[in-house]
Order: C-alpha cells, then sequence, then structure tokens
C-alpha cells in the first residue's frame, strides 16, 4: 500500500474540560467526569463491553488509530510506516491527560483508538483500572534503542504497558520587539504579565503547570496538597494574574507564536521550538526554560483497551522506536525522544536549536516531576476558576 498517506485528524484547542479525577483505584472509574459541559458517568470497569483482542505476530490490520498530542509526530514517519507496512493512519488529538482518560472511560474498551500517549505519572492508574493493555513485549524487540534512564519508571517498572515516546519541560516564549528587558525566571512572566504584556500573554491550558508558575516563582514544591499553599495559588491566579491573561492554549506553536498573536507565551519546549521555526522572524522570539525550578514530565507510547488492531498498533511502536526513524521524530517534535545516543546523531545532523531540544546536568536539576494527589480535584477547581476570571 505504498503512496497512501496517513489521515490526520487534529480537534480544535477548545476550552480544556473541567474534570474532577481523583485518581485512586476506585475514585478513577467511579468519579463522574464533566468534559465540554456534558457528564459521562463510569458506572462500571472499562472494557467489560469489548472482547479483548491481544497481538500475536500474525498479519497486521490494514487500519492504525492513535490518540495523542497535537501535532506530535513526524507526517514523513507516519507516511514511511504506512508505505512499508501497509495500515493507514487515523489521528486524533487531546489536550490534556484528563480529556484522554474521559474518553477511554466512556467508551469502556471501545473508543476504537489502538494507541494512546498519557503521560508517566498517569500510566499506572490507567493501567490498574483497565484503561491499558498489556504489551506483547516480544513483538516490540526496539525497545531495546531505549536509553536505560527512560526504561522501568516509577509508573510502570516493567515496561509491561508503556514506553518512552517523549520528554520535556516548560518554559515560556517572549517577543522582543513588545518585551525589550531580559526575561530569565518565573517572577520575570509574572512581572511581563501584568505589565508589557498585559493583555498579550497566554498559558497553558492544563492545570498542574499552570498552578506551577506561581509555586516556581515561590519556591513552593508544585505537588503541595498544603491548604494554605492552594489557597494562596488560587487567589494569584484569579485576582492578580488572570486579569492579563488573554488565552489558555497548550499548543501555542501552532498559530500563536507564527502569527505573533500575544507577547509572552507559557510553552513546553518542543512546542515553542517549533513555532519559532513556523515564524517569519525568528529572530524576534527568546525562548526561556523557566527558573528557579520547573517540570519534567514524559510521555509514553500504550495501547488502550479493547484497541481494534493490536498487531498494527505493536508493528508501529516498534517501528517507532528504531534510531533512523528516531532523528526525523526529534527535528519535527522538538523533544528528546529518550533513544540512545539521539543526542549525538541531532547534533552531527545539523539540526537547529537544539538547546530547546536537550539539556544540561544543571538544568534537568532544576527539574521535577509531577504526581497524582489527593488535591486533584482542588487543582482542577483553581484552573477553572481562573479561566472563568479572565473570560476564558
Amino acid at each position: 500500500m505504498t503512496g497512501v498517506p496517513p489521515v490526520r485528524v487534529l480537534v480544535h484547542r477548545s476550552a480544556a474540560r473541567v474534570i474532577r479525577t481523583e485518581l485512586t483505584r476506585r475514585g478513577f472509574l467511579a468519579t463522574a467526569i464533566m468534559a465540554g459541559g456534558a457528564v459521562v458517568l463510569s458506572a462500571c470497569a472499562p472494557g467489560q463491553n469489548a472482547a479483548a483482542v491481544h497481538a500475536k505476530g500474525g498479519p497486521l490490520e490494514d487500519k492504525l488509530s492513535i490518540y495523542s498530542w497535537g501535532d506530535y509526530d513526524a507526517p514523513e514517519v507516519l507516511e514511511q510506516f504506512t508505505a512499508e507496512n501497509g495500515p493507514r493512519i487515523v489521528l486524533d488529538a487531546f489536550n490534556s491527560n484528563e480529556e484522554l482518560i474521559a474518553k477511554l472511560v466512556a467508551a469502556r474498551g471501545t473508543s476504537g483508538y489502538d494507541i494512546v500517549v498519557p503521560t508517566g505519572v498517569f500510566v499506572g492508574p490507567m493501567a490498574e483500572n483497565g484503561l491499558l493493555q498489556k504489551f506483547n513485549l516480544d513483538l516490540l524487540p526496539n525497545m531495546k534503542h531505549v536509553a536505560p534512564e527512560f526504561r522501568g519508571r516509577s509508573w510502570d517498572p516493567g515496561n509491561e504497558y508503556s514506553v518512552c515516546k517523549a520528554w520535556g519541560t516548560t518554559g515560556f516564549v517572549y517577543d522582543k520587539r513588545v518585551i525589550s528587558r531580559e526575561l530569565t525566571t518565573w517572577n520575570d512572566f509574572i512581572d511581563a504579565a501584568q505589565n508589557e504584556a498585559s493583555g498579550s500573554t497566554s498559558v497553558l491550558d492544563d492545570p498542574a503547570p499552570l498552578l506551577g508558575i506561581y509555586f516556581w516563582a515561590n519556591g513552593i514544591d508544585w505537588t503541595t496538597t498544603d491548604p494554605d499553599d492552594l489557597d494562596a495559588v488560587e487567589k494569584f491566579l484569579v485576582k492578580d494574574l488572570a486579569p492579563h491573561v488573554s488565552a489558555f492554549d497548550s499548543y501555542p506553536g501552532g498559530s500563536s507564536i507564527p502569527q505573533a498573536s500575544h507577547a509572552l507565551l507559557q510553552s513546553y519546549n518542543g512546542d515553542a521550538r517549533l513555532g519559532i521555526f513556523e515564524s517569519d522572524d525568528p529572530d524576534r522570539w527568546q525562548w526561556v526554560l523557566g527558573s528557579p525550578a520547573t517540570e519534567l514530565w514524559m510521555d509514553n507510547w500504550a495501547i488502550a483497551a479493547g484497541a481494534p488492531h493490536p498487531e498494527a498498533a505493536h508493528a508501529f511502536i516498534d517501528f517507532v522506536l528504531q534510531p533512523d526513524v528516531q532523528l526525523a521524530q526529534v527535528d519535527y517534535i522538538g523533544y528528546d525522544t529518550g533513544i540512545s545516543g539521539i543526542r549525538e546523531e541531532a547534533e552531527a545532523a545539523g539540526l537547529e536549536r537544539l538547546d530547546m531540544v536537550f539539556f544540561d546536568e544543571n538544568q534537568v536539576e532544576t527539574m521535577h516531576e509531577g504526581k497524582l494527589t489527593d488535591a486533584q480535584d482542588r487543582v482542577v477547581s483553581i484552573w477553572n476558576s481562573m479561566k472563568a476570571a479572565a473570560g476564558a
């Protein structure tokens, strides 16, 4: 089936869902998930309405459905897989892990998705509650190319359900035509948002890094459950920052940076790099790794429970883990994919703006992984209160 291009279907970056996710084993399944005004109730375990189909190394199906973050794979990689292996790829995109989980819970194993891409801390609860199916590791020999530090993570020690797709961090980008001074910290971001970039500031449409702006600026653990800390961050976001924010956008590299529609934008590193490349004047933009602290996240390839095309799903994951495929991925998405030697390959190939892709030891020490806590309800509530205050 050479020459058959993948079909790319990207959802609109609508206001993110109001998700109630106390991700305990029991609460994860019994939760009422408010998504875009509709309430989706999970009254029984996901997957019970779908017969499990597991890969055994047989012939590949003719289709593959991937549910991932937006614009997160090099088109030439998808096209190469289809040309060499046959399955036609259909893509759909989500804005947050909460949105991904809501859809899988509601579908109970009949979502139609094969591959999903959850962030690490969500993998364990998703696996425990039947939203993911185990890999057939015999069909993933290229997992050996994943660097040891990106295998066997705490949320999936045996890589039975997931394997690293990419890892990254959060910082911000500013327009030097509007903001002439140098910005280097989250306190600088806040000050610029309230001054030069007032009314022209964009923040991520994602609860944790949104609250992180305040916590990182003030030296507070961004996974805190202390009620006083949560009260303080809510007051700051709703009263002090929201009046200056005009957009909640998890993908500013797609249009906001290229179109210069905002002067100050919180962003993931790879998306910022993509946006700067797409700009008519890349030199007007400055990337800043938020300091003194910021987040470290790792997204993962996984297979949804009830996946209708498990053979194709395994074949694709194994295909994309090949070192000779990874360079195109890194160049396009702008994230370290965790493959051994990929940094050296990228440098040898002369890829640009690698300071936005790979980070040194001192920088990595400032990055901290998130975790799910019993304050998740409050975190999401604060997120939505800020959006309401900003008129989103």
